[in-house]
């Protein structure tokens, strides 16, 4: 019942609500994007969604786009000014995702959504990590955050997936307010999702 029905509409009411409430912020933060880092405001990009369904993600704009002598990006810590820094550090800059949620791309707590292009890269069990809508803040951002492996992090987001519930949500809610301002595990070497290991596709199988 909470999973099929009771998510949904508590994710429309409280990122409706939101976005009334936090409107002056928003066109604070906006302006500010405008003056420090030029347009466009709004940074969007393509993320895999419930059922693998591609969706336009909306985010403040964090990074400058200066480019090299031969016209390519800088690389995005040469890009990221010191403004930018602090939109990520407080995660003001995913408020815009108050949008996708009421429009029905993602959910105020499920698995963060993932490049498109990483499809293609899960195992079957990884691929479970879809069965519900991306969240605006995860059980891997309150556990670790950019300081997990893929594996790990991958791992993490099916878990939920198999154990939804309204303790677990409301849990996750908490600890996000307690993460965002110890301003935890925000930056990361990661890199890119190429795959898993064969060792954690065995164990899947």
């Amino acid at each position: 019942m909470y999973r099929r029905y009771v998510k949904r509409f508590l994710d429309i009411i409280v990122s409706l609500a939101s976005i009334i409430v936090l409107s002056p912020i928003m066109l604070v933060i906006a302006v500010l994007v405008r003056i420090n880092l030029g347009s466009p405001i709004i940074f969007t990009q393509k993320r895999a969604g419930l059922h693998g369904k591609v969706f336009t993600l909306y985010k403040f704009r964090s990074m400058t786009n200066e480019v090299d002598e031969q016209g390519e990006l800088l690389s995005n810590k040469q890009r990221l000014t010191r403004f930018g820094k602090m939109l990520r550090s407080t995660s003001m800059d995913e408020l815009p995702e108050l949008f996708n949620i009421l429009m029905g791309d993602m959910s105020l707590i499920g698995p963060r959504p993932l490049l498109e292009e990483y499809l293609p890269r899960y195992n079957d069990e990884q691929m479970k990590r879809h069965s519900v809508r991306p969240g605006l803040t995860s059980l891997t951002a309150v556990n670790g955050r950019a300081s997990l492996s893929w594996d790990e992090r991958l791992s993490m987001d099916v878990w939920y997936v198999k154990n939804v519930s309204v303790f677990l949500d409301c849990k996750i809610l908490i600890k996000t307010i307690v993460t965002v301002f110890k301003r935890e595990n925000i930056s990361s070497n990661r890199g890119k999702f190429m795959g898993s290991s064969k060792e954690n596709e065995s164990k899947s199988i």
